[in-house]
C-alpha cells in the first residue's frame, strides 16, 4: 500500500507536524505501508522508513508559495493508493483537518477586528484562495474520508461544507506517557522554579504554542494580573512579544510574566506548573492540552478549543467564552482556595493514557484498508 504523507513544512513546536512524526512512528511496524512525505522542508535526519520528496517551487510571497506548493504536490498524487493531505489540497484521499476550519477561524478572529480590518480581512488575496481549496476539498470527489482530532471541527465540517457526515472520523492525537506523566513533578518543580527565579509557593500558571494572538495570550496576562501570587510562564514565540510585555506592564504584572521562548523539551515546563492556561480563540485540539493532562494538570481553555471534549468543569480544569479574560481570572482564584489538585491530576491523567501509540496507529491503518477495500468494490 504507497502512502502519501502532505505537509508543507516541519516546525520542532508544529502541532501538526508532532503528529504526523508519532503517527509515522506508531505506523513503522507496518510492513505494508510503503510511506512518503511530499513536503518543502522536513525535519533533518529523517527516518529510513519512509521517503521524502521535496516540493520547494520558487515563490514571492506566501500566496504564490501556497498555489505553487499545492500543485506541485498535486502531481505526486496519482502515484499512490492512499493520499493523506494535512493542507488544504483538492484531490486528496484522506485530509486531516489538524488546523480546523478556516472558514471558522476568520469568523471567530473578526470578532476582535474594527470595520476596517473585517474589509481587509475579507477582500485578503491569501485567506480568499484559503476558503476556495477548502470548500473544494471536503467536496471533492476523491475525498474518502476526513480525520478530525475533536468532535468540535468534526461538527463544523458538517455545518460548513456539502459533506457526508460518514465520512468524517474523530481520530484523538497520541500522548507518550512515558514522557509525560505526573511523577515528574517530583523532580522538576523545584530547580525549575529556582532556574527562572519563581516562587516556590507562587501559582504558576503555564502558557505553551506560538502565535500569540490566536492562542490568546493577551487573556491570559488579563487573568494574573489581579492576583498578587500568580505568575505566567510562556513556553514559545512571536514575532510581536513586545506588545505582550507593554500589556504586562500597563497592568501592574510584568515582574509575574516570563518568556522562555521555544523549547525542544517541554516536559519539564509542565511538571514546574500549577496549571496550563490556553485562552485560544480557535484550536482543533492542541497537543498542549494531551501532554499538560498526561503531566496531571488542570486545563482552562476556551470553548472554541477541542480539548473542552476532555475537561470536567471545576473538576480538571475550567472551560469559558475565549475573551472572557474575568471568568479565568475567576478560574485562578478558585486554583488558589482549596482546589483539589490531587483529584484533578488524577482525573486529567486517566483522560489521556488510553491514547497511546497503539491507539492512533490502529485507528489509522484501519482507516487505510477501509479505503482500499471501499475502492477495490467500487464504493
Amino acid at each position: 500500500m504507497k502512502l502519501a504523507i502532505v505537509r508543507q513544512k516541519y516546525r520542532p513546536d508544529g502541532g501538526a507536524e508532532r503528529f504526523v512524526s508519532r503517527a509515522l512512528s506508531a505506523l513503522r511496524d507496518k510492513s505494508d505501508l510503503d510511506i512518503s512525505i511530499i513536503t518543502r522542508q522536513w525535519e533533518t535526519g529523517s527516518s529510513a522508513a519512509y521517503h521524502v520528496i521535496t516540493c520547494d517551487p520558487p515563490a514571492k510571497n506566501r500566496l504564490q508559495r501556497e498555489i505553487n506548493f499545492a500543485r506541485e504536490a498535486q502531481s505526486h498524487f496519482a502515484a499512490f493508493d492512499i493520499v493523506q493531505s494535512h493542507e488544504r489540497i483538492p484531490g486528496c484521499t484522506i485530509y486531516r483537518a489538524g488546523d480546523g476550519v478556516h472558514r471558522e477561524w476568520l469568523n471567530i478572529r473578526s470578532r476582535t477586528m474594527n470595520p476596517l480590518q473585517k474589509l481587509v480581512q475579507s477582500l485578503s488575496s491569501f485567506h480568499r484562495y484559503q476558503l476556495r481549496q477548502e470548500k473544494a476539498m471536503f467536496e471533492h470527489p476523491a475525498l474518502e474520508k476526513v480525520i478530525c482530532n475533536s468532535a468540535m471541527v468534526k461538527a463544523e465540517i458538517i455545518a460548513h461544507f456539502a459533506i457526508d457526515p460518514n465520512k468524517i472520523h474523530v481520530i484523538y492525537n497520541c500522548i507518550d506517557t512515558s514522557i509525560w506523566n505526573p511523577s515528574l513533578i517530583s523532580i522538576h518543580r523545584q530547580p525549575m522554579r529556582e532556574r527562572y527565579a519563581i516562587p516556590q509557593d507562587a501559582t504558576l500558571m503555564l502558557f505553551v504554542g506560538s502565535g500569540f494572538e490566536r492562542k490568546g495570550l493577551d487573556v491570559a496576562i488579563r487573568s494574573i494580573a489581579e492576583h498578587p501570587l500568580a505568575w505566567l510562564l510562556v513556553v514559545g514565540n512571536d514575532r510581536k512579544i513586545t506588545r505582550y510585555k507593554k500589556l504586562a506592564r500597563i497592568l501592574g504584572c510584568e515582574s509575574r510574566l516570563l518568556f522562555a521562548g521555544v523549547q525542544k523539551e517541554t516536559a519539564p515546563f509542565y511538571a514546574m506548573a500549577d496549571a496550563l492556561i490556553q485562552p485560544t480563540r480557535y484550536d482543533p485540539f492542541p497537543n498542549t492540552i494531551l501532554e499538560a493532562m498526561a503531566c496531571g494538570l488542570p486545563v482552562l481553555t476556551s470553548n472554541k478549543c477541542g480539548g473542552k471534549e476532555f475537561i470536567d468543569n471545576g473538576i480538571n480544569g475550567y472551560v469559558f467564552d475565549a475573551l472572557d479574560w474575568a471568568s479565568f481570572s475567576g478560574a485562578i482564584g478558585q486554583l488558589q482556595n482549596g482546589f483539589d489538585y490531587n483529584f484533578a491530576s488524577q482525573t486529567s491523567f486517566n483522560k489521556v493514557v488510553n491514547l497511546t501509540a497503539s491507539y492512533i496507529s490502529d485507528e489509522l491503518y484501519s482507516l487505510y484498508h477501509n479505503v482500499i477495500e471501499n475502492k477495490k468494490n467500487g464504493i
